[in-house]
């Protein structure tokens, strides 16, 4: 159950006063009346906040009283025109560093914007030099390209890294290789920027650490790690195209649906597995538009020749068919935000036939970040289909979980919170829980 909905307000409220404060410019704390997206306050049912994702509407959280719903002025009025009654909640963008300070790349490997988020180019930058450094412990892999790739308009590779202590078969594309799998994986929708720098710490922490700290050493003697700090390159691409003011690109860049323009464009790489395909919006310019068919998308492809080449089945096909309590592998894909943490189903209401499993190794989760478990309708409050957590559990029995990361409003919560929060709140939180996934990759349903 949605516990949050009685303090959203309060914060509300407060929200609306330090909007006062704010100066207006780009990359500050936006009032309602600047111009700038905010995040709006709109008491609904749970049927009318899926209905306004579908027609398009920006929907962002909801619980069992409202949704948030993302927009301007413009998009108020056209809430108010059908019949609710939006209100300010919270401002999207954050404080960054005063006017003034460096706003270009100071070098390849710092490629930095919104007070210092790293691009793709920074983040594959920090890939290349990990494997070098680490040769023992590191290998990086092109999954496959992103839709700009394949169509010739500049793009990228989606990467991973493997980080293991290697002994012979270790972080190779096998399902038989002898050490269990983590998977973590970051930025498949592209605004949420905080998910991107968590593996980025997640990855130095292990490759830094296993010199000197027994517990990444433990993890990558008996482990194999995988991270994708990037999944939906050509989005983040957007996103910080938008420097001290990023923009709100959700979906990947794909623009040959629909006239839809801005950040409407693309599908959400999030809705389009295979797996349980075709319950999320069909109109082109939504922001959980599913595609044209499952798995359409370059990126959806990559992720998914991926799964499949390091985890075996360990699942029967019926959605009430458990994986075996010896199957093994963790997947965590990162989200912000609603401090959460999603277990299967998304694509139904039904809980899953491993759901008690999930809850104990949530449970765990919980004791080190705090977070809220449960199934969609518990924790974000809103059902999706398509996903990369129902795939990976759904098709191949791995146990997979959505963290979604952040508080809903303030400093360090939404979509873009402040760069220092990283450090300050988001790592700290999430280091133990990321601890828990890998050292429970090799019996996840024998917690």
């Amino acid at each position: 159950m949605k516990v949050r909905s009685s303090w959203k307000a309060a914060l509300a409220a407060v929200g609306v006063l330090l909007a006062g404060l704010a100066s207006g410019t780009a990359g500050a704390t936006a009032a309602p009346g600047s111009g700038a997206p905010v995040f709006w306050r709109v008491p609904v049912t749970a049927a009318q906040a899926a209905g306004l994702a579908r027609a398009g509407f920006d929907v962002a959280e909801s619980d069992r009283e409202a949704a948030y719903v993302v927009g301007d002025q413009a998009v108020a009025r056209q809430l108010r025109t059908l019949g609710y009654q939006p209100s300010y909640f919270d401002s999207v963008y954050k404080d960054v560093p005063a006017a003034g300070a460096p706003n270009a790349p100071r070098s390849a490997a710092d490629d930095t914007f919104y007070g210092g988020y790293r691009t793709v180019a920074a983040q594959e930058a920090h890939l290349t030099q990990v494997a070098s450094a680490h040769p023992d412990l590191a290998t990086v892999y092109s999954l496959g390209p992103s839709w700009k790739k394949t169509t010739g308009q500049g793009g990228h590779d989606l990467k991973a890294i493997c980080l293991s202590k290697k002994q012979a078969g270790d972080c190779t594309l096998s399902t038989t290789s002898a050490k269990p799998k983590f998977v973590l994986m970051a930025q498949i929708h592209a605004r949420e920027i905080s998910t991107g720098e968590l593996a980025w710490r997640w990855i130095d922490y292990l490759a830094n650490g296993y010199a000197s700290d027994p517990t990444a050493k433990s993890i990558l003697d008996t482990t194999e790690v995988w991270v994708i700090p990037i999944a939906n390159p050509d989005g983040v691409d957007i996103v910080a195209s938008g420097g001290n003011s990023p923009k709100l690109q959700r979906k990947n860049a794909d623009n040959t649906r629909g006239g839809c323009s801005g950040t409407n464009v693309g599908i959400d790489v999030n809705r389009n597995s295979t797996f349980e395909w075709g319950g999320d919006s069909n109109s082109p310019c939504a922001e959980t538009y599913q595609g044209a068919s499952a798995g359409s998308e370059p990126e959806t492809q990559a992720l998914e020749k991926f799964f499949r080449a390091i985890y075996p089945v360990q699942r029967g096909t019926g959605t009430t068919d458990p994986a075996s309590t010896t199957a093994r592998g963790t997947m965590i894909t990162l989200h912000s935000y609603g401090n959460d943490i999603v277990i299967p189903w998304g694509f139904t209401q039904a809980n899953s036939p491993n759901d008690a499993q999930y809850r104990k190794l949530g449970a765990k989760f919980t004791a080190a970040n705090g977070y809220l478990v449960g199934t969609n309708r518990e924790t974000v409050g809103y059902d999706t289909s398509g996903t990369t957590d129902d795939f990976t559990y759904g098709t191949l029995g791995v146990a997979s979980f959505t963290f979604e990361v952040g508080a809903s409003s303030g400093t360090c919560g939404g979509f873009l919170p402040k760069y220092s929060c990283v450090d300050s709140t988001f790592w700290p939180k999430n280091k133990g829980a990321f601890i828990t996934a890998a050292q429970a990759a090799a019996a996840p349903y024998r917690q």
